[in-house]
């Protein structure tokens, strides 16, 4: 446990005090009995369990002083708590290599179904955004939290051609940090952006000053990446997910299919698909996130499933002087209370 203001911390110092003086009245008290009072009455108020009473209200009210000393100085630890305004990008694989069916029905339906539950699992107030990705990458659903046009955005993927892991990283981040002067272009298209991108002279892009920050550190937004893992165009994987590591942002792979694969045709091409764990546990493990293999449907829901947790909720450091009034709250409540029932005033 740490403090924000631990120079407050000297006011401890006014609990000794305190017992002292309690041990003072205590005395004072005990000798103006004995000299006021019979033998057979003190003996009966110095009995084991009327000690134990008379001591405990003060006892209490002690420690909620010394706990309230406490709390000014602000203590802070670290604790698990829902992460507040949590955006997701759920980052999805449509390419062909998806139509293989070493996961039933296929790779791409069984993604879809998982990727379903897992929203449907997630906290009211936890953003969803949808970003599908093959030979380009594409935003399909804004961070919304509207479940039913995050299904339906799931729910009408498209195969296509390619598979650019990169660009479906690369534009999940532009999605989180819609102000941070991430050249989407540039990024996903190369060469080709300028031709792409409308040309306006009035206005060039804006290049924004960027400091990177510790690999997992943002904890805001994360990407959940589904996809069996198989570039074949489009930036690097790896450098994509340096760009999310030097942001702090998460990257969560979940490799879709089997490392043994299988042969597809796909608009008249013929190609072995299988999974590519290496790349996904790289990419994981450079932006502190995790990976997960999904053999079959049934793993990829029960994937799916234990990602919600993880990501909601995490170690924060976060200050607890809110505990420590709510704890000397009680314990003046419970002091006053066990003084009134048993001497019939409050302390």
């Amino acid at each position: 446990m740490t403090f924000l203001w631990p120079g407050m911390l000297w006011l401890i110092a006014a609990v000794p005090a305190l017992v002292a003086l309690y041990l003072l009245l205590l005395w004072r008290k005990k000798k103006a009995a004995l000299r006021y009072a019979s033998l057979s009455i003190v003996k009966e108020a110095m009995a084991a369990g009327r000690r134990f009473r008379r001591h405990l209200p003060p006892l209490l009210f002690l420690l909620t002083i010394a706990t309230l000393l406490v709390a000014v100085a602000r203590p802070a630890a670290i604790v698990r708590l829902p992460t507040q305004q949590l955006t997701i990008i759920l980052a999805m694989d449509v390419s062909g290599s998806m139509r293989a069916r070493d996961v039933e029905p296929n790779r791409l339906v069984a993604a879809q179904e998982a990727g379903k539950a897992f929203v449907a699992d997630l906290p009211r107030g936890v953003r969803v955004g949808v970003v599908a990705f093959a030979g380009t990458a594409a935003v399909v659903q804004p961070p919304t939290h509207n479940r039913e046009d995050i299904v339906a955005a799931v729910d009408r993927f498209q195969l296509q051609r390619g598979t650019a892991i990169g660009s479906g990283i690369i534009l999940s981040l532009a999605t989180i940090f819609p102000d941070a002067g991430i050249d989407v272009s540039d990024s996903i298209y190369g060469r080709d952006a300028r031709r792409l991108r409308p040309l306006d002279p009035t206005r060039p892009p804006e290049k924004k000053e960027f400091t990177p920050v510790p690999p997992g550190s943002y904890s805001s937004a994360a990407i959940v990446l589904l996809t069996d893992g198989q570039r074949t165009t489009g930036p690097d994987s790896l450098e994509a997910a340096k760009m999310a590591a030097d942001r702090g942002v998460r990257v969560f792979t979940v490799g879709v299919g089997t490392t043994k694969g299988e042969v597809i045709g796909f608009e008249g091409w013929s190609f072995h698909a299988r999974l590519d764990e290496d790349t996904l546990k790289a990419i994981a493990d450079r932006t502190r996130g995790e990976y997960f293999h999904a053999g079959t449907a049934t793993d990829l829901k029960k994937i799916y499933e234990g990602l919600s947790s993880r990501l909601v909720f995490e170690k924060q450091h976060t200050e607890i002087t809110a505990l420590f009034a709510a704890a000397a709250a009680c314990m003046a409540l419970a002091a006053a209370l066990l003084s009134l029932l048993w001497f019939g005033r409050i302390l």
